[in-house]
């Protein structure tokens, strides 16, 4: 007995595709008089037909692979199909890295930690390829500093050296000054008793 009338009736109603209706397969007679939409909705509340259930389509084997992909496994030589330039492309790496480097420069300019002429050095410097990753050009930016700070130490020494240097000038030219008037005042008091 052909219950393709029924089956599709019934999936319309479920909203399902005819392969998830169920019919009970003991009441095949009181299926096959039902040939309404009406009849069938009766049917489906009385439990004779039922929507089952979406078969399971299991991920577990896929996550288990991408586990072992992530330690490294199934990927030699064999499992490969493209070039080593199509699989990462240097230009991704490579942008990767500019902006790494970039958005370290841009917070520590914010921050005050460098100054403008530094950043456009450091800018500079990482596009020409010179820092190969972050903890190099930290490196680079606690040289640079250091290197300033030694400078300016230097300057600051060398302008308290002329400072003093002048100061003691004056000294000893005041001194001069002071012993040429003294001998001025002594000479004019012999002429004042001659």
């Amino acid at each position: 007995m052909s219950l393709k009338l029924q089956k599709r009736l019934a999936a319309s109603l479920l909203g399902c595709g005819k392969k998830r209706v169920w019919m009970d397969p003991n009441e095949t007679n009181e299926l096959s008089m039902a040939n309404s939409r009406f009849n069938i909705r009766k049917l489906i509340k009385d439990g004779l037909i039922i929507r089952k259930a979406v078969t399971m389509h299991s991920r577990s084997r896929v996550r288990k692979n991408l586990e072992a992909k992530r330690k490294g496994r199934h990927m030699g030589t064999g499992k490969r199909k493209g070039t080593r330039e199509a699989r990462m492309p240097t230009k991704v790496l490579w942008m990767r890295r500019q902006r790494v480097l970039r958005r370290l420069l841009r917070k520590y300019r914010q921050q005050k930690k460098i100054d403008k002429q530094l950043y456009h050095f450091l800018y500079r410097h990482a596009k020409g390829n010179v820092y190969k990753n972050k903890r190099v050009l930290l490196e680079a930016i606690h040289a640079k500093k250091t290197e300033k700070m030694k400078e300016k130490a230097l300057q600051e020494q060398s302008e308290a050296r002329k400072e003093k240097a002048r100061l003691a000038k004056e000294k000893k030219l005041q001194k001069k000054a002071d012993a040429a008037r003294t001998e001025e005042e002594g000479g004019w008091q012999q002429q004042k008793k001659r």
